[in-house]
């Protein structure tokens, strides 16, 4: 049976680096500050306020490129062919597979190229594994990750 980490959460705005890069996120504040659950990069599925389902490459962790380890400890969903204002809606967020760990890059270059290959991943992920079948999260408070299974 599939397993998924869920977070639901109202959009913020951030320093948006992500639009600067070419890759804009929606970013959630998370609870959970340690990093025990889903730290990475995800290939998963994002549900808008109005129950629209929208592919998304998801990064979880503190953004070890700009803030090494300390950095706030933050869920960006970077949604698939996807453009408008997120800002201020509540999103629900399905981790379903994990990419591969956060790390620094040397350089914007060499995050952009792994941001494609992320984006590609998920792209793939998506197409095999339909919104349809993802599992009821129910109403998690907010910033919460919350494990479940389908």
């Amino acid at each position: 049976m599939p397993e998924y980490f869920v977070v639901r959460g109202t959009v913020e705005h951030g320093d948006e680096r992500g639009r600067e890069l070419g890759f804009p996120t929606a970013n959630i504040a998370l609870r959970d500050q340690s990093g025990s659950v889903g730290d990475g990069v995800w290939a998963g599925w994002v549900r808008r306020a109005d129950g629209t389902p929208i592919p998304a490459a998801i990064s979880v962790g503190r953004r070890p490129t700009y803030y090494g380890a300390d950095g706030y400890r933050l869920l960006e969903a970077h949604l698939l062919d996807f453009a408008g204002d997120l800002y201020d809606e509540t999103l629900v967020v399905w981790l379903g597979a994990h990419l591969r760990d956060q790390q620094a890059y040397a350089s914007a270059e060499d995050l952009i190229t792994a941001l494609k290959n992320d984006i590609a991943a998920a792209t793939q992920w998506a197409a095999n594994h339909p919104a349809e079948t993802l599992p009821d999260p129910g109403e998690p408070p907010l910033g919460e990750v919350r494990r479940i299974k389908s």
